[in-house]
């Protein structure tokens, strides 16, 4: 058969592993590229590639390279191809185009156009006829690559990316694809474990994903077989008969495979999540194989009889400080559930935050780099065994801050280059000031990392005097530890010099490992809170007690929107923390509020403000898990009605006094709909959320009208970084 060039794309830091995999499917001259491999093979063996992979995005076979300076350019050299030996007028095509460093053409639906145009209109020309586009599942999928002027021009034989199995349910986003995951388990080592019988557990299992990747690599089971559509299959050039000779052996192979299955389990402490995980394993075929049950991450723990082998899991981060002290908590926890119950055992977990990964207390080998769509990762990998333990430490912030100044002492040349900190500083202070003063506002944000050098964000509150809260963000990875601390230390040494303060009137928020320790945030209990104003407001703000002062700056414009509106209307607030919207409702004239939240500590602090601001009236005060909460009055017959209401959840939760653990790309949709069930009809629901990833369900909501005001909620202090918090209006049609 014919040898064809054929190139496959995967993401970032996979390349060498699937050119690993390449070469034992039997393909030649393979060379790993960025974002992908080249590699030479039959037609047999790019089918062998769409079906096998397991890490691979697209098989990409390319049929012409030429030069691109201008759009002209591109279409002659399209309409050059005879399309005819590929499809049929009367079927279906579609295009996708990138450029990268291309004067000629930037634009990618430009790009697309000019190349449809072409062979649109080279079919017309020969058969009076056009093929249409079906960007969904075209006969043909031509995929351009055009570098600086380099183009080239492929068919993409898988049609969609490979990394849909085909057993997934479609209205089910996963945190992982398929292709990373199963990039976890073959950097795990879970081929080998497999093969010698041991047995895998994913304590965090979600929908399944890790636990299915690893049952089809356990089974020798093609992770394409579920497919039902490649984009070869309509080509004029498939060979139907070599494409079934590959089936039928996948097949043969899978049945075999299924019989000689080790141990594979999950657990989560969803109940949805748990029955989404088991029609996962239902549609790909693993009843019976597969075990998945309600579990708590506490209580995760292997049977007797399982032999060790690895645990993996895919845990969830915090993307607001108030999510990470909840996430910290959860790592501590498993990290003693590993101890605890998994001696003998491997395990793999991908983290984005590598603090997080010290916090299990357990050492690991030397981390992975692995991308979950844009955002870096890391990925360890732990033998459990005593001799790898340790007992991270953690002393008080002020120990934190003395340490890192003491250890900055003998560094004048990082004192000096402070200047630029400083100077900065200065110069926010000029602009912001005057900002701050013509709208009234005593706390916002003054510097957020508008020097990388200087990775901190610097927020004000201003009430009997001027307090200063610095986070630290992690440091570029071109900076050492020692040089991160010691310009943290110049920060700390040049903020009350610049605002002619005391240095107890700064406060500092960690966020990283700090070098050569394993030492974490401790909480103080020192109960110093401090009065501020907002909108004629007070509210009381703790800098040393917890991750979060008790007030959200880049909340300011929605809080002020709610007081605008709240007149004459019953008010809900849910995950509502300090109950700060509910106080901006309550003196705006609400008729009644209600502030449900499940914290005591945050509650107790809700009822200080409202007594602060002398609101007595009808000021409800519930605690409770909102989810379960919301769930159960949506269900009610004599429901109460809520003319406003803001909704505001965490990314994450997993708190034992909650049935079931929060997460909120997969469980937007069913708590906005349960908000919107004690919405009246004409009222109005303010839904937000930090989460950076964060993709609402449109379609979900197709009944209602929906508006995204991110970019009105936005302040002017919180400009430099859009994307702290996205937030929608939700009116009923």
């Amino acid at each position: 058969m014919t040898k064809y060039q054929l190139f496959a794309t995967t993401p970032k830091a996979m390349e060498d592993i699937l050119a690993e995999e390449l070469k034992q499917l039997g393909a030649e001259n393979v060379h790993p590229k960025l974002a992908g491999v080249t590699f030479q093979g039959d037609l047999e063996m790019a089918y062998r590639t769409c079906l096998w992979s397991r890490t691979a995005n697209r098989i990409l076979l390319p049929l012409s390279s030429f030069q691109v300076t201008s759009k002209e350019d591109l279409y002659e050299a399209v309409k050059k191809i005879n399309w005819f030996e590929h499809f049929k007028p009367d079927e279906t095509f579609a295009v996708s185009f990138s450029a990268k460093n291309s004067v000629a053409i930037n634009n990618s639906h430009f790009g697309s156009l000019v190349v449809k145009d072409a062979i649109v209109d080279q079919m017309r020309a020969k058969f009076h006829k056009r093929p249409n586009v079906d960007l969904n599942r075209p006969t043909i999928k031509i995929n351009v690559y055009l570098n600086a002027e380099d183009a080239q021009l492929s068919l993409d034989l898988s049609g969609e990316s490979l990394h849909k199995r085909g057993y997934r349910e479609a209205n089910v986003q996963a945190p992982i694809k398929e292709n990373l995951a199963a990039a976890m388990l073959l950097r795990s080592g879970w081929p080998k474990i497999a093969k010698k019988g041991g047995s895998l557990i994913d304590p965090m299992c979600g929908s399944g994903t890790l636990l299915l990747e690893a049952a089809m690599i356990a089974a020798d089971y093609a992770p394409g077989l579920l497919r039902k559509y490649y984009g070869f299959v309509g080509w004029k050039q498939h060979d139907v008969a070599c494409w079934q000779k590959i089936l039928s052996e996948a097949e043969q192979r899978k049945n075999a495979g299924l019989e000689q299955m080790p141990v594979i389990a999950g657990f989560d402490q969803s109940r949805r999540t748990v029955a989404t995980a088991i029609k996962h394993v239902e549609n790909a075929g693993f009843q019976n194989k597969i075990h998945v049950e309600k579990r708590d991450i506490n209580d995760a723990e292997p049977a007797s009889s399982w032999q060790p082998g690895l645990l993996i899991c895919n845990p969830p981060y915090g993307e607001r400080l108030g999510d990470e002290e909840q996430i910290t908590q959860l790592y501590r926890q498993f990290g003693d559930t590993l101890k605890a119950k998994f001696i003998g055992w491997k395990a793999s977990i991908i983290i984005s935050n590598p603090e997080m990964g010290f916090r299990l207390g357990i050492r690991s080998q030397k981390p992975i780099t692995l991308y979950n769509g844009a955002l870096e990762c890391k990925l360890l990998r732990l033998t459990i065994e005593e001799k790898s333990f340790f007992v991270p430490k953690a002393r008080s912030q002020q120990e934190r801050i003395e340490q890192i100044s003491q250890s900055n002492s003998s560094h004048t040349n990082e004192n000096q280059s402070a200047e630029m900190f400083a100077n900065r500083l200065k110069k926010n202070l000029k602009k912001m000031n005057k900002w701050a003063k013509q709208q009234n506002i005593s706390c916002y944000r003054i510097y957020d990392a508008d020097l990388p050098e200087y990775a901190v964000a610097v927020d004000f509150y201003q009430g009997e005097k001027l307090w200063v809260n610095v986070q630290e963000y992690e440091a570029p990875k071109t900076i050492a530890p020692h040089k991160a601390n010691e310009r943290l230390a110049g920060v700390l040494a040049e903020i009350p010099r610049v605002l002619k303060i005391d240095n107890s009137q700064v406060f500092l928020k960690i966020r990283r490992k700090q070098k050569n320790t394993n030492q974490y945030e401790k909480h103080d209990n020192k109960a110093n809170f401090h009065v501020i104003e907002e909108n004629n407001c007070k509210f009381l703000v703790n800098f040393e007690d917890y991750l979060d002062t008790g007030l959200f700056l880049d909340h300011r414009p929605i809080r002020q929107k709610i007081q605008q509106q709240a007149k004459g209307k019953h008010f809900l607030n849910l995950f509502a923390y300090t109950a700060t919207a509910s106080i901006h409702a309550a003196l705006g004239g609400a008729i009644s509020t209600t502030t449900v939240d499940m914290s005591n500590t945050y509650l107790d602090w809700a009822q200080k403000n409202f007594d602060l601001n002398n609101l007595a009236g009808n000021n409800k005060i519930i605690r409770a898990d909102c989810s379960t909460w919301l769930e159960q009055e949506a269900k009610k017959t004599n429901k109460t009605q809520y003319d406003l209401i803001f909704l505001d959840p965490p990314t994450f939760s997993n708190s034992k006094r909650m049935e079931d653990a929060f997460d909120i790309q997969q469980d937007h949709v069913a708590l906005i709909k349960n908000a919107l069930a004690l919405l009246t009809p004409a009222g109005t629901l303010y839904f937000s959320t930090n989460f950076r990833k964060f993709k609402l369900d449109e379609q979900a909501f197709s009944a209602y009208v929906v508006e995204n005001i991110t970019a009105l909620t936005i302040p002017e202090d919180f400009a430099r970084t859009p994307k702290i918090h996205y937030c929608w209006k939700f009116l009923k049609q």
